[in-house]
C-alpha cells in the first residue's frame, strides 16, 4: 500500500492558517475541526492548543461554541473532544450540491476496471490545495492509503502540472509555490515548466515518479462554467503496469472522460 505525501506538517500548516487569518475566531474553529478530523483518538484541550498554538483558554472557547453547535462531542467521563455527526449535515448538503461526484464515480470505477488501476476525483481549490472528493480502488496493482477529504498541495505531481498549465495563475507565483514543494525524485523548475507546456500542448499530464518513486500518475484537467478549471481526474499506478496495461489508451480515455465532465457540467465545450 502506498501512502501519499501529505501536505505537511498539519499542525504547523493549521497554525500558520490561523495566525495569517483576517477572521481569526473562524479560522481557529475550521483549525480545530481539521485536526479533529486527522486524528485518530479524542483530544484534549491542552493537546489541541499546543498543537494549534492557541492560548488553552481561548482554544476551550472555540471547542465549547463548536460542542454547542454539535460539530464537536465531549465526553466528559476523559475530558476529550472529538467530532460530532453535526459536521455530516454540512458534508451532506455539499454532496447533494456538487454534480462532479454523482458524475464523476461511473466513469473513475470503470477506467479503474479496465485498466487495473487507482482513480481520484479531486477539486482544486485555487493554488492552495486540492481535495480528494471521489476514489475508486478498483485497480489490483497499487493502493492508495488516501480517501476522500485528503487534502494535497495544489501544485504537486500531475494534477499540479494541470492547475499550472490550465488554471491562468502568474508564473512568479508558480515559481514560488514550486519551490515548496516536497517529492521523492523532484523535477528542476525548468523541467517543470517544459511538462507544463507539454500539459497544455495534449490536454494531460503526466507525473512520472517524481512525486512518489516507481508510481505514474496521470491527470486531466475538467472545467466548469465558462472554461474555469474546477477539478481534475486521477490515475495512479505502478509504472511498468501502466505501459503494460495500455499507458496511451488511458490517457486517451481520461481525456475523453474528463471532456465529457466538462460538457455536464457546463453544458458545453470546454474551450480548452
Amino acid at each position: 500500500m502506498t501512502q501519499p505525501r501529505p501536505e505537511g506538517r498539519p499542525d504547523r500548516e493549521l497554525a500558520r492558517a490561523v495566525k495569517a487569518s483576517k477572521a481569526p475566531a473562524i479560522s481557529r474553529a475550521a483549525a480545530v475541526l481539521r485536526l479533529l478530523g486527522k486524528s485518530d483518538a479524542p483530544l484534549g484541550v491542552q493537546g489541541i492548543a499546543r498543537e494549534l498554538k492557541l492560548v488553552p483558554s481561548t482554544c476551550l472557547h472555540v471547542l465549547r461554541a463548536l460542542v454547542a453547535e454539535e460539530f464537536v462531542s465531549f465526553d466528559p467521563d476523559t475530558k476529550r473532544y472529538s467530532l460530532e455527526a453535526g459536521v455530516l449535515t454540512l458534508a451532506r448538503h455539499w454532496l447533494r450540491r456538487n454534480r462532479f461526484n454523482d458524475l464523476a464515480q461511473p466513469t473513475l470505477d470503470r477506467l479503474g476496471k479496465a485498466f487495473d488501476v487507482t482513480m481520484l476525483g479531486v477539486q482544486i481549490v485555487g493554488l492552495d490545495h486540492i481535495i480528494v472528493v471521489a476514489i475508486s480502488q478498483s485497480g489490483q496493482n497499487i493502493h492508495l492509503s488516501t480517501q476522500v477529504g485528503s487534502r494535497f498541495p495544489a501544485l504537486i505531481s500531475a494534477t499540479g502540472r494541470c492547475i499550472a498549465a490550465f488554471g491562468e495563475h502568474p508564473e512568479t507565483e508558480l515559481e514560488a509555490r514550486f519551490k515548496t514543494l516536497r517529492w521523492d525524485d523532484p523535477p528542476t523548475l525548468d523541467e517543470w515548466k517544459a511538462q507544463v507546456r507539454e500539459t497544455r500542448a495534449r490536454g494531460f499530464a503526466v507525473d512520472a515518479g517524481n512525486y512518489i518513486s516507481g508510481v505514474t500518475v496521470i491527470a486531466a484537467p475538467v472545467f466548469r462554467a465558462k472554461g474555469k478549471l474546477s477539478h481534475a481526474i486521477v490515475a495512479i499506478g505502478i509504472g511498468g503496469a501502466l505501459r503494460r496495461n495500455g499507458f496511451a489508451e488511458l490517457a486517451g480515455g481520461l481525456v475523453s472522460a474528463a471532456r465529457a465532465l466538462s460538457n455536464q457540467l457546463c453544458g458545453e465545450l470546454s474551450p480548452r
